[in-house]
């Protein structure tokens, strides 16, 4: 099979998983190297949105023959590296991919969290937080910062070279948490109950999001693309939540992360104060394929996909002992395979490799 090279107007909306693996880390072992971090791009007509910008996602959007150009939204469900450590390469080499009359993209995720989390329990000396100045900057100051940082480089760019700055071509902004919810960041960091609420529309889609479970971080966040021909929902990181059932009620496809926790305690056994607060957080803030399956089955999900894999090097059949269990078609995809989202509502539905 080939990869995706033309961008027909086709208003049914595909889904390309850019690349697969979750975690903080390039992942080791014999199988190295297979999937990319965390990212995916929905496709509608000739617009692309994505979700995430984990390690690669400027090479992966390269050879999935998705054009820059075409780019009309990032939206980021939390801030951990390694769903974001890419955007600074993806705003500072994407901006010479777009026109002048091109409306910037727009990049849409988290707040400042207002507050540090609290220390684990397990901490023997407390530890002293990174950049207490400002610890828990939100997207638009994230963003604000990346730029920053390489402003030697841009400077050169566009005094020298009349090139444009990334921030004419990329604006970043922070998502508002609707008021009156009882969100606080330690507190009460995902009420229940709470109705999804919109984040982003076009003539094309709408983009609606839920406060999701993964602890410490906050606000977390799952996105739901309605389209005229077919929805997408994309969990992010997380632990079982009703909000995302809610959010996800219906959709032809839901993209949904997922953990092996038999590694999780194989890798960290035995470990002192570090890995026991390893083992705490993995297995409060992510999902196992069961439950991923659970998750789906109750919002009446066409097509469960898992992705955000940890670990990334596990073999297929950690991941494919939950299909038996699943209502509607159940996909492990590779990186840069596609969904076709309007075919997933059948039996079987279609995925294409490159």
């Amino acid at each position: 099979m080939s990869h995706t090279t033309g961008r027909p107007a086709d208003p049914r909306p595909k889904v390309v998983t850019l690349g697969t693996a979750g975690g903080p880390r390039w992942w080791a072992g014999a199988d190295a190297g297979k999937r990319a971090g965390i990212a995916t791009a929905v496709l509608v007509g000739d617009r692309t949105y994505l979700v995430d910008a984990g390690h690669g996602v400027g090479r992966q959007l390269n050879l999935a023959g998705v054009p820059i150009s075409s780019l009309r939204a990032v939206f980021l469900t939390h801030l951990h590296s390694d769903h974001t450590v890419d955007l600074a390469s993806l705003a500072i080499f994407g901006m010479f991919a777009l026109a002048d009359d091109q409306p910037p993209v727009r990049i849409i995720g988290p707040g400042d969290r207002g507050a540090l989390p609290p220390v684990a329990p397990r901490a023997v000396v407390p530890p002293s937080p990174v950049f207490p100045d400002h610890p828990t900057p939100g997207t638009a100051a994230m963003f604000h910062h990346l730029m920053a940082a390489h402003a030697t480089d841009l400077n050169d760019r566009v005094l020298d070279a009349l090139r444009p700055s990334p921030l004419d071509r990329f604006h970043a902004e922070d998502i508002r948490i609707p008021e009156g919810i009882g969100y606080h960041p330690n507190d009460n960091p995902t009420p229940e109950g709470v109705p999804p609420f919109e984040v982003y529309a076009d003539d094309l889609v709408t983009v609606t999001a839920t406060l999701v479970r993964h602890p410490p971080i906050a606000p977390a966040f799952a996105f739901r693309f309605d389209t005229a021909h077919g929805s997408v929902t994309i969990s992010g990181d997380t632990a079982p939540c009703e909000n995302l059932v809610r959010l996800a009620r219906g959709t032809d496809l839901l993209l949904h992360e997922a953990i092996d926790f038999d590694w999780v305690h194989r890798t960290y056994a035995g470990g002192g104060p570090t890995a026991q607060a390893s083992i705490d957080h993995h297995t409060k803030s992510h999902t196992s394929p069961d439950q991923a399956v659970d998750i789906a089955n109750a919002a009446g999900a066409a097509a469960l996909a898992l992705h955000h894999l940890v670990p990334g090097t596990a073999p297929r059949s950690v991941w494919e002992a939950a299909a038996a269990r699943c209502h509607g078609t159940f996909l492990v995809p590779d990186d840069l395979d596609v969904l076709h989202v309007g075919a997933l509502r059948a039996a079987g539905g279609e995925v294409v490799a490159p």
